[in-house]
């Protein structure tokens, strides 16, 4: 990918240096699409005023816990047959108009069945049941924290996992309830609950490797 405008283009010293950067200019959900479709190999959100961050791919570790959390979703939606399964490239359009992208998502078939019949060809507009968002190393945890409480749970996400490799951590989001930590991954395992009944993630296979 070859970035062409100005000098030090920002976009081009976050793909250098990794991390998140928000661009200084708001932009229409239109200027939106068209910047994220000129740029795939990066990460964008739109905030509900328009601003827009700008997030570097993930390295090594995280990429592959991404995967590890997307392939235990995807086990048991394939088990079950309920829902769609969604990746971190996917952009949910939220009521406020933001557009945000989960690390993992799943959408069940009563929500998904409001939408119309051209859906796929734009921004996902129903709110997921379930989200997980994972910290990778350029992440602050105030920030994913707040993207939990105030972006995914207050629009109606059911359940949401934040998951800290580094503090080996998990922050467990509910609809109406205190958010519950769970400390240590070693042997332990994170359920579906009643949202997704039987799915179950070993949180062993997310510890870093030494």
């Amino acid at each position: 990918m070859t970035l062409t405008t100005a000098n030090n283009n920002p976009l081009l010293e976050i793909l250098e240096t990794g991390g998140r950067i928000t661009l200084e200019h708001t932009l229409s959900k239109e200027k939106f699409t068209a910047l994220s479709a000129r740029f795939p190999d990066l990460q964008m959100e739109r905030e509900a005023n328009g601003k827009t961050n700008v997030m570097s791919p993930v390295k090594l570790g995280s990429g592959e816990r991404e995967s590890i959390v997307l392939f235990h979703v995807h086990l048991w939606k394939y088990k079950n047959g309920n829902g769609i399964v969604l990746s971190p490239s996917t952009g949910i359009e939220l009521p406020d108009g933001s557009i945000k992208s989960p690390d993992c998502a799943w959408v069940s078939d009563e929500r998904l069945a409001a939408l119309p019949e051209d859906a796929g060809e734009d921004f996902l507009r129903a709110i997921p049941d379930f989200v997980a968002e994972i910290r990778s190393s350029s992440d602050r945890l105030t920030t994913l924290k707040k993207k939990m409480a105030q972006t995914w749970i207050a629009h109606g996400v059911r359940l949401g996992w934040l998951i800290d490799p580094y503090d080996e951590k998990v922050y467990i989001y509910r609809q109406g309830r205190e958010v519950e930590v769970m400390q240590g991954f070693a042997g332990k395992k994170l359920s579906g609950e009643d949202v997704m009944p039987g799915m179950e993630l070993p949180l062993d296979e997310l510890r870093r490797k030494k």
